[in-house]
């Protein structure tokens, strides 16, 4: 058993592929239109770090309940975690990309971490070695 894939609601997929894929590093697996479950069009957006297997689908908030979930769903909390093999270069990347760190860079016992806002200003650990 695996987890294929796990979703973030955000305000517009193509603004949302721009962040995962230019600023975090991100493959775009698919981007597809697709149907919602009335008949209304929509796409089927999945972007996926590079070579992983879990991938990210990129839903666009249809309706009010989900537009107030855009960068809350996990209510404040870190929810999402992005590991990679070299912390520093990782870091500058996403800087110079202007990604919005909310804290520094710090060392704890299981490696490297910063926490940051995606797109939908959902929290993140970006994770390194220690």
């Amino acid at each position: 058993m695996h987890l294929e894939l796990t979703a973030i609601i955000v305000d517009d997929y193509d603004e949302a592929i721009r962040f995962f894929v230019d600023a975090l590093g991100f493959e775009l697996a698919e981007d597809s239109p697709s149907l919602t479950n009335d008949g209304r069009a929509k796409r089927w957006v999945v972007v996926r770090p590079p070579g992983g297997q879990t991938g990210i689908l990129l839903a666009q908030a249809d309706g009010q309940r989900q537009a107030d979930a855009v960068g809350n769903q996990v209510a404040g909390r870190v929810g999402f975690f992005l590991r990679v093999e070299d912390f520093d270069a990782a870091y500058q990347r996403m800087v110079d990309a202007g990604v919005k760190f909310v804290s520094p860079a710090r060392s704890e016992p299981y490696g490297r971490v910063a926490v940051f806002l995606d797109i939908a200003g959902n929290r993140w650990d970006l994770l390194g070695p220690a």
